[in-house]
């Protein structure tokens, strides 16, 4: 596994960019390799804020939505992503979807479990 992993988790008002944010979270609370990139500082550009981790850390990109702001966000910075999920594509395997964008229900709670899991597969085969 590399040194540090960077995750970006969207941040839009979506029921998957919940679950994508709430999965982040988990996701670093488990690994203490994992580290987070505030999107929105990233958009804004804020005095390089960010800079140390998108250049220095493989970054998996998780959107919540089929377009893919997280990826385009970052590259639009020139910054180059190692992995991406779709929150929505993963789901859609389980037959489950998060029904609010602004609280989790039991099953927006499973949804964020599967995406968790996800991002511990690709964490794992990060080099």
């Amino acid at each position: 596994m590399a040194e540090k992993i960077a995750l970006a988790s969207c941040n839009g008002m979506s029921s998957n960019g919940l679950v994508s944010r709430v999965a982040v979270g988990d996701c670093k609370k488990q690994n203490e390799d994992v580290i987070s990139i505030c999107m929105g500082s990233t958009s804004a550009d804020v005095d390089g804020f960010n800079d140390g981790m998108l250049k220095k850390f493989p970054i998996v990109a998780i959107n919540g939505c089929a377009n893919g702001c997280v990826n385009k966000i970052l590259e639009n910075k020139g910054i180059d992503v190692a992995r991406t999920i779709g929150v929505g594509e993963v789901l859609k395997d389980y037959g489950l979807s998060s029904n609010n964008p602004f609280r989790l229900d039991c099953e927006g709670e499973e949804c964020v479990k599967i995406i968790v899991d996800e991002l511990n597969k690709i964490i794992d085969s990060i080099d």
